[in-house]
């Protein structure tokens, strides 16, 4: 992979990382019930699953790449066009000024730490998200060498997918009632909204084209 393409697979990561969503509710609500051991386990479950993903999309690119080669491309394509939605399903939340959802009610009350429970919850969560498997399957083909094995690739850019989310999901389990009040307010959630929007289109466009 050249620079070039892992700066942008990086970038892409971040983004999904720091969007909050599924993931983000749960380590506020599992820090909120546990302190933060909790939210960190929590954050441990579900960074191992995205393995999980990343071997499953792998072995589908596999398959597509040894039937046709026209088929990668257009899955390719199909990648960079689901990018490009996302991007657009947040510049239009900016535009409304849509802020974060993080409901009152999902900030449980203190009721102890199970290592075993959080690390299942956290596990479980990520592998049932559809928005999970839909991400990775559209995200992964944009930066594998077809000419290597796409598993290898697959689980390098998963290592880097979960170094990073632990990173900012630890973080944001010692700040979790300030980041909930932050992301809350309007204008902070529009230039959110507005900057991951215009990426993701960019980097969606930049991904749909380049091999055609």
């Amino acid at each position: 992979m050249d620079h070039l393409s892992l700066a942008a697979a990086l970038i892409a990561i971040t983004i999904l990382t720091l969007t909050p969503g599924v993931d983000t509710m749960l380590i506020i609500r599992n820090t909120a019930r546990g302190g933060w051991r909790d939210g960190a386990v929590s954050s441990l479950g579900i960074c191992s699953s995205l393995f999980l993903h990343a071997g499953i999309s792998a072995v589908g690119i596999s398959v597509i790449l040894m039937q046709v080669v026209w088929a990668f491309s257009l899955l390719k394509l199909a990648g960079g066009a689901y990018l490009v939605w996302l991007g657009l399903t947040s510049l239009r939340k900016g535009l409304r000024r849509e802020i974060f959802e993080l409901e009152q009610d999902r900030m449980a009350t203190l009721e102890g730490f199970a290592a075993g429970r959080s690390l299942r919850e956290g596990f479980l969560s990520n592998l049932l998200n559809p928005k999970a498997v839909v991400f990775y399957m559209a995200f992964l083909p944009q930066f594998i060498d077809p000419a290597r094995s796409a598993l290898l690739q697959s689980f390098f850019l998963a290592g880097c997918h979960f170094a990073i989310a632990m990173l900012w999901q630890c973080l944001l389990a010692l700040m979790v009632r300030q980041v909930k009040g932050w992301l809350q307010r309007p204008r902070v959630s529009q230039w959110f909204h507005g900057l991951t929007g215009t990426v993701l289109v960019a980097l969606g466009l930049r991904m749909a084209v380049e091999h055609q």
